[in-house]
């Protein structure tokens, strides 16, 4: 079922029927929105059809479009996605900034608005976000990497925007959950559309606690062209984006691209130099595209405002590691965020017997740095997110 605020202005309605009859991430929509107005755009709508202008783009019934919109306007569900669109407190003022950057691969302004379904607030989520991206077809190594990052920064209260695609997208929303972090995904079909159909139950996690987001009306099945169009709104959104895994032609390079049109931070995890997957993330670094980053500690650096206090925080975290000794020391770096591991694992993993493990892993629990989950042990939350599994 579909959840609206209800609302009567004309503006409004007139965005969610335009949202019905145009495709996402057209310039020409956004650009005659922007000139005229959405009232205006959609009154004149038939008109232009009629007279054969603009037919490469009007499509549809605005009169049937105008009726569904005030429709789901006046029926609002109390448990389902709502629109969101410019004027609503909800709307994140950053999507506006897209109005202001030129059009990459004939897509491109700011949207008419978003389906969002979740509790959260979108706008309040993305205050302080990062965008984690990637290859599809990511390696071991990528995906790691990608869930370990989205922990780390969902530790730090920097909430998590992706994709929901296979590979890192999965990976970096999953790495928030195992901390009970924020997560934001971003679909380039409906909110209501399990794609791909094997994430059914991640999207409805994050849409438990976190928020799914999408230009595209309930029901709606992504198109290449769509995906690009969801490219933008993630860049949008969040305050950074990382490339974690990119081969030289990836999408996720489509969104860090928009990430620098936009003024936001844009930073690449290094890769293998022997793996594909890596080369468009490494060209990005080396053409100064892109600030390497390998940590959370790196991320909430990168992204933070200028004039924080969070390099003195880091700088206390650094304090914290270096009081660390021996075994205690080598056993807290064996440790990750969000995988807990068994006490051999542990072990195996800091080249120590598990008669040494065992007793640095009860030390690190005391000290508040580590923290037991049935018969595995991970970093806690409170421990510094500086560190880097291995």
């Amino acid at each position: 079922m579909l959840t609206l605020v209800p609302d009567g202005s004309h503006e409004r309605t007139a965005r969610l029927a335009l949202s019905l009859l145009a495709e996402p991430g057209d310039p020409r929509v956004a650009d005659d929105v922007r000139r005229r107005g959405p009232v205006a755009v959609l009154d004149t709508w038939s008109t232009q059809i009629a007279a054969g202008e603009d037919a490469g783009y009007r499509r549809g019934d605005s009169v049937a479009a105008r009726e569904t919109a005030e429709r789901l306007l006046e029926s609002p569900q109390p448990a389902g996605p709502r629109w969101v669109c410019p004027g609503d407190a909800e709307w994140p003022g950053g999507l506006d900034d897209l109005d202001e950057v030129a059009p990459v691969q004939r897509r491109g302004g700011a949207p008419l608005g978003l389906w969002v379904h979740g509790p959260r607030q979108l706008a309040a989520v993305v205050t302080r976000s990062v965008a984690l991206v990637g290859s599809r077809a990511s390696t071991t190594y990528g995906s790691q990497v990608a869930g370990d990052l989205a922990a780390e920064s969902a530790g730090r209260d920097i909430s998590v925007v992706s994709g929901a695609a296979h590979g890192i997208d999965s990976a970096a929303h999953r790495g928030a959950l195992a901390v009970d972090g924020v997560t934001v995904a971003v679909l380039a079909c409906g909110v209501d559309v399990a794609y791909p159909r094997g994430h059914e139950s991640l999207l409805r996690r994050i849409a438990e606690d976190g928020v799914v987001a999408s230009e595209l009306p309930p029901g709606a099945t992504p198109t290449r062209l769509r995906f690009l169009s969801r490219n933008r709104i993630i860049a949008a959104l969040a305050t950074g984006t990382v490339v974690v895994e990119a081969a030289l032609r990836s999408g996720s390079l489509n969104t860090a691209n928009w990430a620098g049109g936009l003024g936001r931070t844009v930073m690449g995890v290094p890769g293998p130099v022997t793996s594909s997957t890596s080369a468009g993330v490494h060209r990005l670094i080396r053409d100064g595209g892109a600030e390497l980053v390998t940590s959370g500690t790196d991320i909430a650096e990168s992204i933070a405002p200028l004039g924080s206090d969070t390099a003195t925080w880091v700088e206390g975290e650094h304090r914290l590691v270096d009081d660390l000794q021996g075994a205690d020391r080598v056993v807290l770096e064996a440790l990750t965020v969000g995988v807990a591991r068994s006490a051999v694992e542990v072990a195996a993993a800091a080249r120590l017997n598990v008669e040494v493990t065992e007793p640095a892993l009860g030390r690190l629990l005391l000290a508040g740095l580590a923290e037991r989950t049935g018969d595995g042990w991970r970093l806690s939350r409170q421990a510094p997110l500086a560190l880097r599994a291995h």
